[in-house]
């Protein structure tokens, strides 16, 4: 093959939107050896080994990213050598099949719009069971009304962390900046949380993906509350005020940036009281007190067509900086 065409296929900006493409195109299978879920298995191995023997604490906590990171680079370097050494292309499709697997974009808006169909039909059940899906609280004193509100705040939240992000750390890193996201962001979905089993053996994972996260959910909030600026159906200068107003009314130091911004774009109030084994987390509204509570199925067809709207002007930024940068990509053949 022409050395011209090799080149310009392993060039990052090709690669991103290859991976882009694809995760339009078929979202994320669904499927046993899929790189997400062998690390969620990884992560349930060494946990048991290291509580076996005692290490249930912060330290454990820290042994159990360091050999996360450790075992995800070293499988996915070593594969990515090996098929070099046999063919370019096929290492070229390693990173690529790897890039796709960490994108969650087709997936979540396909989540959020079965709850918007169940919503249409005013289905109540179906519209739980789908945003059960979704988010982790509680679903069973949901109304119609808070399961648009959960979605609407899951479809924001999900953008950073499953497309804006990852997309972040491949401008900067390329394939394994996506890999060191996604293995903390996998270990914070599954040990992070904040009670009694994981509040310090999960203290680690929560602290990395906080800091991971931070860069990407303020760009996220600048380019959502830009890009609801050229539609006349969102309020761009809304969402820029409440996202800044408001970010810091959630816990997380992260997810407040996107989920203010959704509700400033569509004029609504979103959070609220959200219940967590039976308990109520916590009971903050964004947005201004005038807008209306909770939101409807158009709302969440409105923050689906914003989040797929941004995606693909980032996408378009980052691939054209890309494409006139010298950056190669660490899995590059």
């Amino acid at each position: 093959m022409n050395v011209n065409l090799v080149e310009l296929l392993t060039h990052p900006a090709v690669i991103l939107a290859s991976i882009i493409g694809l995760d339009l195109l078929f979202g994320d299978p669904v499927y046993s050896w899929h790189p997400v879920r062998l690390i969620g298995n990884l992560i349930s191995w060494f946990e048991t080994k290291l509580r076996l023997i005692g290490l249930n604490g912060k330290f454990g906590g820290i042994i159990l990213v360091l050999l996360l990171l450790f075992c995800a680079f070293v499988v996915c370097t070593g594969i990515s050598h090996f098929l070099t050494r046999i063919h370019w292309s096929l290492s070229w499709l390693w990173s690529v099949y790897l890039g796709w697997s960490f994108l969650a974009l087709r997936d979540l808006l396909v989540h959020a719009k079965h709850v918007s169909e169940a919503m249409e039909t005013e289905n109540l059940s179906e519209a739980k069971r789908q945003v059960g899906m979704l988010v982790g609280r509680d679903t069973k004193l949901m109304d119609l009304p808070a399961c648009g509100r959960a979605t609407v705040e899951s479809v924001s939240e999900n953008l950073n962390d499953g497309v804006m992000a990852p997309l972040f750390f491949f401008c900067f890193f390329g394939i394994p900046g996506m890999l060191l996201f996604k293995v903390v962001s996998t270990l914070d979905s599954m040990v992070g949380y904040q009670n009694k089993r994981y509040q310090d053996f999960g203290w680690c994972s929560a602290k990395f993906d906080d800091l991971l996260s931070w860069i990407p959910a303020r760009i996220s909030w600048l380019f959502l509350s830009g890009t609801a600026a050229l539609f006349p159906e969102f309020s761009g200068s809304n969402a820029f005020k409440v996202g800044w107003k408001d970010h810091a009314k959630l816990p997380s130091p992260n997810a407040g940036w996107c989920e203010a911004t959704a509700a400033g774009a569509l004029k609504i109030r979103l959070c609220g009281p959200i219940w967590r084994e039976g308990k109520l987390a916590h009971n903050y509204w964004l947005g201004s007190q005038k807008d209306r509570e909770g939101a409807t199925a158009w709302d969440i067809q409105l923050i689906s067509r914003l989040a797929l709207a941004t995606t693909l002007i980032v996408s378009g930024i980052l691939g054209y900086l890309l494409w006139l940068s010298e950056f190669k990509p660490f899995f590059s053949p």
